[in-house]
């Protein structure tokens, strides 16, 4: 059985809880919980500053982590949004607004920057600041009774920050369409959008997170790994460059890594051990390739 270890960080406004859990393979993977239920889980100064700081310990604690869940507590909301009150205080102060915004920018940053997949458990409401939060994660699932979108305008503020990556998920119209008239849309028709990966009903969002997992555990972690940051090159290069770092990133993954075993030509590489095992899996098989 899968072992499992609770910590928490945070003020009294809220908390960012982690646990993790240590699959068969050895290989962790953590779940960050921004905890807030009273409020939707919206976030203020105190959780966007505690979430990078978060992300970064994991990461440092464990070197060989597997993948990260992102949710939130409760069965409302994934983030509801930035901290509404926190932001009405700040008028009429720019230098402290963009303070403020750029903590929202850090803490997407950080899931973005992430060495790992982060996998978006969006569980009920994502939006403003909470949907940029999931449009940063790598792949995302959501509940049938989730309802995304960006009503910054009706607030009196534009969107802003990594309301930027919404024109990638899902194209300028629709992106103009949610920002400008300030809608909010259900997970059936962010689905469709490209917005969210995968739909399920309430019951089934940790099972469909766990088969995501399942998939990762199945690759190599340092393929994953590789493939992330490759992922995040091609979203800032034009297609010649992109081509070009994907050379270098496929000429990285054969880089020795000093865990050679089993007597597997190439094993001190990752895709040396892969590709030997599921040579060796064949043969044994009597197939040929």
């Amino acid at each position: 059985m899968p072992s499992r270890n609770d910590t928490a960080d945070g003020g009294a406004a809220g908390t960012i809880t982690t646990s993790i859990t240590t699959l068969p393979c050895n290989y962790p993977v953590a779940t960050i919980t921004v905890s807030r239920p009273a409020k939707l889980n919206a976030l203020n100064s105190d959780l966007l500053t505690a979430l990078p700081a978060t992300i970064q310990t994991l990461t440092s604690t464990h070197p060989n982590l597997l993948a990260i869940i992102l949710t939130g507590a409760g069965p409302k909301s994934f983030i509801g949004g930035a901290d509404i009150a926190e932001m009405a205080a700040i008028s009429p102060k720019p230098a402290t607004a963009r303070e403020f915004i750029s903590k929202v920018h850090a803490a997407c940053k950080s899931i973005r920057d992430c060495p790992v997949p982060v996998i978006g458990r969006i569980n009920g409401l994502a939006l403003g600041a909470g949907l940029e939060i999931a449009a940063s994660c790598d792949i995302r699932v959501a509940s049938s009774n989730a309802l995304l979108g960006m009503p910054e305008t009706r607030m009196g503020v534009p969107s802003v920050v990594e309301a930027a990556l919404l024109p990638g998920l899902i194209g300028w119209g629709r992106t103009r369409r949610i920002l400008l008239l300030g809608e909010t849309i259900d997970a059936r028709e962010a689905l469709e959008w490209g917005l969210v990966e995968k739909v399920v009903e309430p019951e089934e969002l940790d099972a469909a997170v766990a088969g995501w997992v399942d998939s990762l555990e199945k690759s190599g972690i340092g393929a994953v790994r590789n493939q992330k940051e490759l992922i995040a090159r091609w979203e800032r290069l034009g297609l010649n460059e992109a081509i070009e770092a994907g050379i270098d990133h496929f000429g990285r993954a054969f880089e020795a890594d000093g865990k050679g075993a089993g007597g597997i030509e190439g094993s001190e590489t990752e895709p040396g051990r892969m590709m030997g095992e599921f040579l060796r899996r064949k043969q044994g098989k009597g197939s040929k390739l």
